[in-house]
């Protein structure tokens, strides 16, 4: 299943996850949500939720919410949840319809480079079935900078990422590729021009991702061609 065109290069593959020594996840507490209380805290900070501004405020997540959650959390940290059980609660997450005026800002970070997430699990389009992504994907968004980065990292072969620019209208955020680079070993990276520097912005026409949930340690998206994934929050890939 493909998110969108620009990410035919993402395939399941035969080769085995390997997490680069610099995009390991960060470890999950998986807490109860407080009734009341915000989605998640800010980089730890235990904020009360009138002293929070970058995320949604919610007076209430209902209890399938918190448990879907938890569900998907707990398959990143383990990938041993069935994958019927995840595609539930990715389900449950798509038709929440939670609030997303705070969801760029806890994606993207508010400076550049942006924050980095491991792509976990990918499913076929409405939800008809899926499978954890079996190799290291790593996505930066930087909501500052307006920039992207999509890459896969194949250990000590090599790495292929892409870069561009973003655009985020409500939930939906639009990218273009324009560059991608490819790392062989120990050799200098290769960069190669996609032709697409212009100031355009990116738009519906353009692959894009509808984003269902974000907090600081889990996101959840569907791709421009129908297929839903989640993402966990992990450390910045040097490559």
């Amino acid at each position: 299943m493909a998110l969108s065109s620009s990410q035919a290069l993402l395939r399941p593959s035969n080769f085995p996850l390997q997490i680069p020594i610099h995009a390991k996840a960060i470890n999950f507490n998986l807490p109860r949500f407080p009734r009341g209380r915000t989605r998640a805290a800010l980089e730890g900070n235990d904020q009360s939720a009138k002293d929070t501004p970058l995320l949604v405020q919610e007076p209430l997540l209902s209890r399938e919410v918190e448990e879907s959650v938890k569900v998907l959390k707990n398959a990143a940290k383990t990938r041993k949840v069935a994958a019927e059980e995840i595609l539930s609660a990715l389900s449950v997450l798509e038709n929440a319809k939670l609030d997303p005026s705070g969801f760029l800002e806890t994606l993207g970070g508010t400076e550049s480079p942006g924050r980095t997430w491991m792509l976990i699990f990918t499913s076929e389009k409405k939800l008809k079935g899926g499978r954890y992504f079996p190799i290291t994907a790593v996505q930066r968004f930087d909501a500052a900078g307006k920039r992207i980065e999509n890459g896969v990292y194949f250990g000590p072969i090599g790495a292929l990422t892409f870069e561009g620019r973003l655009s985020w209208k409500k939930r939906i955020l639009a990218f273009v590729f324009e560059s991608i680079r490819i790392k062989i070993g120990t050799l200098k990276p290769l960069e190669i021009s996609l032709g697409q520097k212009d100031d355009r912005e990116p738009s519906t026409e353009d692959p894009f991702f509808i984003w269902f949930y974000i907090d600081e340690e889990l996101a959840v998206a569907r791709g421009k061609q129908g297929g839903t994934a989640f993402w966990c929050r992990c450390r910045r890939v040097m490559s």
